[in-house]
């Protein structure tokens, strides 16, 4: 797995020079009532502390994305961790009771599905190592038990990073973890307990600066780790009955290319084969609500995904069962039955799987490359890579993604090339999701993808071939051009929002006032007496005849290089540009 790094998704502006407003949080006057006390957690409440937790994270995501300690337009802290989350909230939807450890079990797994992004798979893994403890208190959960599964979340999370560094999420949740048990022995009411742990958590976030050399020139603090205080403060709130204003603005849960429409987890193994669908009208006139609610029990215990709810006017029936006869049986005891439907899944699935086995010539490997922009997605299809996944910067595939697109290649080995070193983490979690070979090639940009695509050998081993791809990225320079979103002053640069600046794979190396300018000082940094030549792709903002036009200044000003130019087609970034 690669290691923890400190990159253009970890970090977020602090103290008097944040360039976004945090959200306010409005204070409520003092209310004379006596104070709630809850010492234990029942399953509905912590259900909907998670909810708490997901919702405020949606609220402020685009609070933590803003922040960077590269002023550049790519922040993704907030919409990976906030997409990983959500994806856990979907599998807690879908449980039909209130059970603490089926809830846990759903929160671990929507995690695993939906990791995404160096902070969306540290995430994922502390939500592991939680849901772990917690699902062994299947009726309640109180502060020493909430302690402890927290301690195994921070466990969990530093065992899943190869090298982790202090100064990131992984230390704030690490303190937070140690802090609990503390608190845990003061405090039996989760008010307190609550409110005392986001302090500590809040006190080791404005630590992180000095934890860290980049993060204290940038004066900023860790980004994932104000995720993580903001998924409590949300949980919090929802403890304490406070109401979370959902945003407007949908999130995009998926980076799948659009042409695809089979649900390849639909192709599992099923449970329940039956879809059972029926409508329950002229209700008995001995109907109550208490019936209707004794007919949702009883369908809880013939298999899943119940839906039960009308009134004693309709009630509208949907479940997963094995006997489709026994719901339909419970429903006869409060009225007549109409707009039967039952299918049989398993049907549906076996039709399913031979349909595509049968559209599936096995080849000896396939490979699989994330990339954004209609260009880029051109040039790698052209150099025999089988599948691309839609995504990158600001939009990193989830674990969930990247393993779906493994299982539509038709072989059961394959090279998965990420492209973005917020990726790699996902890429390497996918391997868990899927049956298939998965080799993932530790990629960190385009350039580096389009090589190792064309260093692999069809006649060489998958081992041999793994080891010449990850020797040949190593020589490969790139730099990307794209424009400050704030003011900032880094490696000795004054940078003003608007400013064109230019960047290799770890630091901002110049900024100017205008693209070109800026793309011909960035060569000149990357190149040497070595270069050969140089290929800039233009991104989607970049017109064809200024390509053209920067080309040819540019082989005026480098006349012994080779310059190309590509379509990329990318968002974000105006060129991306490759050195050999």
């Amino acid at each position: 797995m690669s290691s923890a790094v400190i990159n253009k998704d970890t970090v977020i502006k602090t103290g008097n020079k944040t360039p976004a407003k945090k959200p306010e949080v409005k204070k409520e006057a003092p209310k004379a009532e006596k104070a709630k006390v809850t010492k234990v957690l029942n399953g509905a409440t912590f259900r909907k502390m998670l909810l708490g937790g997901a919702s405020l994270l949606e609220q402020q995501r685009k609070y933590v994305d803003s922040l960077n300690v590269f002023p550049v337009p790519d922040g993704d802290t907030g919409i990976n961790m906030c997409l990983t989350f959500k994806s856990s909230i979907k599998e807690i939807e879908a449980v039909p009771n209130n059970n603490i450890d089926a809830i846990a079990e759903a929160l671990n797994k929507g995690a695993l599905k939906g990791a995404r992004g160096n902070s969306g798979v540290i995430l994922s893994q502390i939500l592991k190592g939680f849901s772990t403890v917690v699902a062994a208190s299947p009726d309640k959960l109180d502060t020493k038990q909430f302690a402890k599964a927290l301690v195994e979340a921070q466990m969990v999370a530093y065992k899943a990073v190869t090298k982790p560094k202090e100064g990131t999420m992984l230390t704030v949740i690490r303190v937070m973890a140690e802090e609990a048990t503390k608190l845990a022995r003061k405090y039996s009411d989760f008010e307190t307990f609550m409110k005392e742990l986001i302090v500590a958590g809040e006190d080791i976030l404005q630590q992180t600066p000095d934890m860290l050399e980049v993060l204290k020139k940038a004066g900023v603090v860790d980004a994932g780790g104000r995720g993580i205080i903001v998924i409590f403060e949300g949980m919090n709130k929802a403890l304490l009955g406070e109401e979370i204003k959902a945003v407007a603005e949908e999130l995009v849960e998926t980076n799948e290319s659009p042409d695809v429409h089979i649900d390849f987890d639909a192709l599992e193994d099923i449970e329940f084969a039956y879809c059972t669908e029926f409508m329950v009208v002229n209700l008995n006139k001995k109907t109550t609500m208490s019936d209707i609610d004794k007919l949702r029990d009883n369908l809880m215990t013939l298999g899943d995904s119940v839906l039960c709810i009308g009134d004693l006017t309709m009630v509208k029936v949907h479940v997963h069962t094995n006997t489709p006869h026994m719901a339909m049986g419970y429903a006869l005891e409060l009225g007549e039955l109409d707009n039967i439907k039952i299918e049989n899944m398993l049907a549906q699935s076996r039709a399913m799987r031979e349909q595509m086995e049968k559209n599936r010539e096995q080849k000896p490997y396939a490979i699989v490359a994330v990339c954004a922009g209609e260009g880029l997605s051109a040039i790698f299809k052209d150099i025999t890579v089988d599948r691309i996944i839609s995504g990158g910067q600001t939009m990193n595939p989830s674990a969930s993604d990247i393993a779906k697109a493994c299982e539509r290649v038709p072989s059961n080995n394959v090279y998965v090339l990420p492209n973005n070193k917020n990726i790699i983490l996902a890429a390497e979690q996918a391997k868990a999701l899927t049956t298939k070979n998965l080799f993932v090639i530790p990629t960190v940009n385009i350039p580096q993808g389009i090589t190792s695509v064309l260093t692999l050998n069809p006649d060489d081993t998958i081992d041999t071939n793994v080891k010449n791809m990850k020797e040949a990225i190593k020589g490969v320079k790139s730099g990307s051009i794209t424009h400050a979103v704030r003011d900032t002053s880094i490696n000795g640069l004054e940078i003003k929002e608007g400013d064109i600046i230019g960047l290799d794979d770890s630091n901002i190396l110049t900024n100017t006032k205008t693209v070109n300018e800026a793309v011909a000082s960035l060569v000149g940094k990357l190149t040497n007496g070595t270069t050969v030549s140089v290929t800039l792709f233009y991104g989607e903002d970049v017109k064809e005849e200024e390509a053209e036009k920067l080309q040819k200044e540019l082989s005026k000003k480098y006349g012994d290089y080779d310059i190309n130019i590509l379509y990329g087609g990318q968002p974000v970034y105006y060129y991306l540009i490759s050195v050999e």
